[in-house]
């Protein structure tokens, strides 16, 4: 018998890495078309300079925090999710936003933007991991075993910023609310007072640390919906007798930091605070000196006394500008393993020029646009958000 060759195939796994084929049920892993300048193209600066120029007005780049430099040097503003998506229904006059961050962002700018406004991404696999450990299937087969065990009508869904579009509509239907984490705690606080449990998705550690830390729960009152696994993993009976179900989600960037890294940072630089964002572990939370969403961290670093020391465990291209923007302070990584967002690092300077060229020369590409339905229900749930007391400058 000949030998017979077959053609090896790349694993579905491999091409979410490469972001090649497509995969409609998850932010990543999807085309990315057109032809991209080199990486190593001299001239991509004065490309991307030229392109922005001949749009003018017309475009609008908005810039995440954790986004590289060479982008965030093109970005007419630089902040976090919820608040980018502000800036760009503050800017009706510009024909396109071009959002330099993850695919769910995106989608929100959408949600907020006119209907006339384009929003542009500039590579479609930006997605980010912990929108897609929750899954809208998932999340109504969630409800389903919730009404089962008798306790979907008293349970108030409450989603994150990092999530879906899909998510954040079926939480609109629900009665649900859209939080971010600076109001979280409000965001829980509202939940209570119109059911007796709270759903919160995607991201457990943000969900369980507002719940024990800021509401006074207890760790008990807390369990975790697994989706991979019949009922969540969970009785009916613990599901009944739980105040909040955390989705079994976590930020691949944050959720890395440990224990072990404050204690070793403690050592290695006596007098140390660190601070964390919340959506690291219960127990990396507890070990630190302050906690706080991203643009928190930020104040802290900017108001804290010359000479002192930080650890920040949070995204290393935000950690590196805040150490370039406060010489007069020791700035570290919480971790020594050094660690990026990945998904967020897919929008590098040779996707934007290809994003920026496009529209100039009259071709719109990677637009992200949220279907009518998806989109008014997923405003239902942001404008809950918005009406919360308290400070509007909620930030992820």
């Amino acid at each position: 018998m000949g030998n017979t060759f077959i053609e090896p195939r790349p694993t579905p796994l491999a091409l979410l890495l490469l972001g090649h084929d497509s995969d409609p049920g998850s932010e990543r892993g999807v085309d990315c078309p057109g032809d991209l300048p080199a990486p190593s193209d001299p001239g991509l600066v004065e490309r991307a300079r030229a392109a922005k120029q001949a749009l003018g007005d017309r475009v609008y780049i908005l810039g995440h925090h954790y986004q590289r430099d060479e982008v965030i040097a093109f970005a007419d503003v630089t902040g976090d999710s919820f608040k980018l998506a502000q800036q760009a229904a503050a800017h009706p006059e510009a024909e396109y936003i071009v959002f330099a961050g993850v695919h769910f962002m995106a989608e929100s700018a959408d949600i907020l933007t006119a209907p006339d406004q384009m929003v542009i991404l500039p590579d479609l696999a930006a997605g980010c991991s912990m929108a897609d450990m929750a899954a809208i299937a998932q999340v109504e087969a969630c409800w389903s075993t919730l009404a089962e065990a008798g306790v979907a009508e008293t349970t108030i869904p409450i989603t994150y910023m990092n999530s879906t579009a899909a998510i954040k509509a079926f939480t609109g239907r629900h009665g649900g609310a859209v939080c971010t984490s600076s109001n979280a705690e409000q965001s829980l606080r509202w939940a209570f007072e119109r059911g007796e449990k709270v759903l919160f998705l995607p991201d457990q550690h943000l969900g369980r640390n507002t719940a024990v830390r800021e509401l006074g729960l207890s760790l008990d009152d807390c369990v975790v919906f697994n989706p991979h696994k019949p009922g969540g993993g969970l009785t009916p009976e613990q599901i009944r007798s739980a105040r909040v179900i955390l989705w079994k989600g976590h930020c691949s960037v944050h959720g890395r930091f440990t224990p072990e890294c404050v204690d070793e940072v403690r050592e290695r630089v006596p007098g140390i605070k660190v601070i964390v964002h919340p959506e690291c572990q219960y127990e990396v939370v507890e070990k630190a000196d302050a906690v706080g969403s991203t643009e928190k961290i930020i104040a802290t670093i900017t108001a804290a006394e010359p000479g002192s020391a930080w650890a920040v465990g949070t995204e290393l291209n935000l950690v590196k500008r805040l150490a370039l923007a406060n010489p007069d302070k020791q700035i570290v990584y919480l971790d020594r393993t050094v660690c990026y967002c990945a998904t967020m690092n897919r929008i590098d300077l040779p996707h934007l020029v290809w994003a920026l060229e496009s529209l100039a020369a009259g071709t719109v590409v990677n637009r992200i646009e949220v279907e009518a339905d998806t989109a008014h229900w997923a405003r239902v749930a942001l404008d809950r958000m918005l009406a919360l007391p308290g400070p509007v400058a909620a930030r992820d």
